[in-house]
């Protein structure tokens, strides 16, 4: 490998880093800036009958998912199914950061996002979700900016199927 393709190989790491790192971030201190101010199960009404900011602490997975379960299952299930993800994302980032930097980016959402909820579920066992939308009776299950990035994310990568713009592998 020369010098030019190891710069190149390290910029596409750079990417990776701070795309996933800003989600990071952003997500733990949201998380923070919550549980420091915030009961558990307080919230602000943003906006009136649609917007409000309160603090969960999600047991289970994506809207629930598994919320029933014991703690050890879903810990190990959880972190398991997360570690998995995390290096198929890599994997994956790896194959199409060069030739298709748009998906490369949505990879490196989904990547700090389950980072970050990742993070919670060793700190608390629990992921710690602030944002709650409803419209009447019809609500959203809470969610956090980890959730939010990971869903952005995979809007790109179904994008990116859905029009056969992957690498071949």
């Amino acid at each position: 490998m020369n010098l030019i393709s190891l710069k190149a190989e390290g910029k596409i790491w750079i990417r990776l880093g701070l795309v996933s790192g800003c989600v990071i971030f952003v997500d733990q201190i949201t998380k923070y800036i919550i549980k420091i101010n915030l009961s558990l199960y307080d919230n602000i009404i943003v906006i009136e009958k649609f917007f409000n900011i309160t603090h969960i602490l999600n047991p289970g997975g994506a809207f629930g998912f598994l919320a029933s379960q014991s703690p050890e299952i879903r810990k190990f299930i959880f972190l398991f199914m997360s570690s998995i993800v995390a290096l198929f994302v890599l994997w994956f980032y790896k194959k199409c950061e060069e030739n298709f930097v748009f998906l490369s980016y949505g990879l490196a959402l989904i990547f700090g996002g389950a980072v970050g909820n990742l993070i919670d579920r060793f700190k608390y066992g629990k992921v710690v979700d602030f944002l709650d939308f409803y419209i009447g009776s019809l609500h959203w299950p809470a969610f956090n900016v980890a959730d939010s990035a990971i869903s952005i994310g995979m809007g790109i990568l179904i994008y990116h199927i859905l029009f056969n713009k992957i690498p071949d592998f």
